[in-house]
Formats: structure tokens, C-alpha cells, sequence
């Protein structure tokens, strides 16, 4: 059993790939474990994994073409004046909505018409999630020729016909790290996805289950993930409280800076962000949403710390 003291997190567990997953006896103080290079790949003008730290924003779900492409816009002009390679992020569909009387989004057709539409205007990639082996397809057709990434969620990142699926449609995969996942056992999900004939994967740190409605982070998690592939650390999602509010999910959106610094400074390769202009209106996860207005100054520290960890 894992043992607690104060401040600090003990691990016993011996993971199957490697001898000590954390590189060194837990219970002894020794030399830190070093962010491991991970492997590199490239979605029209970001490239994942070569040490550029980059972006992927924007609302939780599609809630109509004009304030999409609104977002798309405003996180655009500030990642271009930045410097920051930017992938527009919306999903078209929430297939795990806490109520079954929650807003899902636009469906797969017009969703990804969207999407589609506003990477060919605003010339950049686009991610949205996909839900079952059908959808990958019928996704990747609709988006048609920009340059887009199918995600993973977390609760479906053992799905092996749906990761399978998603492999083989050619696209970038962004497999989200399950909240009731080890992160040593994120290996055998990008294994799935490459030994289906796809070296373009990436995984996502959003917090691990921490008793009911709430989550936490293990910053060691980005090292040992990042020993299979790029990791991105999803900082609005790891600050939700899920089904925590009533037949919706809570969050803490006043902790989003404090773990996206410690993220970045861990060595993470993308940062994953929802972003809306009114998040106490968003029709989705609205609670643990970025606003719009904070998004250029926390890049703008998260860039200074970035500079530093890599001087």
C-alpha cells in the first residue's frame, strides 16, 4: 500500500515495464527523475516533442459556428503575437455529460463542418473527441483535408477498438490519460495506436480520481509518460470537480495558473486549455474554464518559466 506523511506521496508499486517507474527507491531521498526525450511528430505548423512549447485551446463543446470562430480568433491573435504553435480544440458531441439534460453539442456532420471550415479560414489544426470506431471514420472524412487530431477521452483510453480505429484513419491521436489510470500503464494505450500503423500519438495528464468529485495531480506522471510519447497536461481539467455540482461538474479555475506553471516547469511539450469569453455562462465545463481575458498572461509567465527550465 501507498504510505502518506506530510507533503508527500510514498509509492511501493513496481510497474511491469520497468524495474522502478520512478528511477530510484521512493522511500530514500536520491537525484530527481529527468524528463526523458520523447518522440516527435508534426501537425501542420506544430511539431510534438522537439521542445517548442505548444497550445491547444479553446471552448469545451461546440455552441454555435459565430462564437467558435470567435474563439478561434482571439487565441489565434494572442498565440501569433507569442510565438505559440495553437491547435483549435471544441468537441462536437459530449458523450459523457454528467445530466442527461446537459447541452452535448452540434453532432458529428455540422460539428465538424465547424471545424473544418474555421481550420481552412484560420489555417490551423484542429482537435475534437471522438466516442466509438464508427465515429472515427465518419470524423476524419467530414474534417476532410485540413490538419486535424482525433482525441482519446478518458474515460474510453483502454478502448482498443476504438484506439485501433482512430490509428488508422491516418490522423494525430491525443490519447487522454484515464482518471483511474496509472501513468505507466499509458504505454500499452500508445502501443495500440502505433502497432496499428500510426507513429502520430500524443498522451494527456488531467488529474487521477481523489476520492468522490475530485481530482489530483501526480506531476511525476509527465516523466514517466513522457518516456512513450509527447505529453500535454490539461490544466482546466485537472482543476474540475466531476459531478460535483448538482448534475454538473464543479471546478477551481483559481488553480489553473498553479498547475500549469508546475506543469511547464516539469517539462511537459503542449499545454491543453479550455477557454471561453463567459465561462459562467459556457454550456459546457464552464466552471473550470480559462476566461479569455487571463489566457495571454498566463502564457506569457508559462514562457519565461519554459525559457528557464530549458536555459
Amino acid at each position: 500500500m501507498p504510505g502518506y506523511w506530510p507533503g508527500i506521496f510514498v509509492s511501493t508499486h513496481q510497474a511491469n515495464f520497468h524495474p522502478d517507474p520512478f528511477a530510484g527507491d521512493c522511500t530514500q531521498v536520491g537525484y530527481p527523475r529527468l524528463m526523458l526525450p520523447s518522440s516527435t511528430f508534426t501537425l501542420g505548423n506544430v511539431t510534438a516533442g522537439n521542445g517548442r512549447l505548444f497550445l491547444i485551446a479553446g471552448p469545451c463543446v461546440l455552441e454555435s459556428e459565430p462564437h467558435a470562430r470567435k474563439l478561434a480568433d482571439a487565441i489565434q491573435r494572442i498565440t501569433t503575437d507569442l510565438g505559440v504553435p495553437y491547435i483549435f480544440k471544441a468537441s462536437y458531441d459530449k458523450a459523457n455529460r454528467t445530466s442527461i439534460r446537459s447541452f452535448r453539442g452540434p453532432g458529428l456532420t455540422e460539428g465538424c463542418r465547424i471545424l473544418r471550415a474555421i481550420g481552412e479560414s484560420n489555417g490551423l489544426p484542429v482537435l475534437t473527441d471522438i466516442h466509438t470506431p464508427e465515429q472515427t471514420t465518419a470524423a476524419s472524412d467530414a474534417l476532410g483535408p485540413i490538419d486535424a487530431m482525433l482525441q482519446i477521452p478518458a474515460f474510453l483510453c483502454r478502448q482498443t477498438d476504438l484506439l485501433i480505429a482512430a490509428a488508422q484513419t491516418g490522423r494525430a491521436i491525443n490519447v487522454k490519460k484515464g482518471q483511474f489510470v496509472a501513468p505507466w500503464d499509458m504505454r500499452h494505450a500508445v502501443e495500440k495506436v502505433r502497432e496499428s500503423g500510426n507513429q502520430r500519438v500524443s498522451l494527456t495528464e488531467r488529474g487521477a480520481s481523489f476520492g468522490y468529485n475530485n481530482l489530483v495531480v501526480d506531476m511525476r506522471s509527465l516523466a514517466i509518460m513522457r518516456e512513450f510519447a509527447p505529453v500535454i497536461f490539461d490544466a482546466t481539467h485537472s482543476v474540475q470537480m466531476p459531478s460535483g455540482g448538482n448534475g454538473v461538474s464543479g471546478g477551481q479555475p483559481e488553480f489553473i495558473p498553479v498547475l500549469a506553471r508546475a506543469a511547464v516547469a516539469a517539462g511537459i511539450d503542449g499545454l491543453f486549455l479550455e477557454v471561453h469569453d463567459n465561462p459562467a455562462e459556457a454550456k459546457s465545463d464552464g466552471a473550470n474554464a480559462l476566461h479569455l481575458d487571463l489566457l495571454k498572461p498566463l502564457l506569457e509567465r508559462l514562457l519565461a518559466i519554459h525559457a528557464a527550465a530549458h536555459a
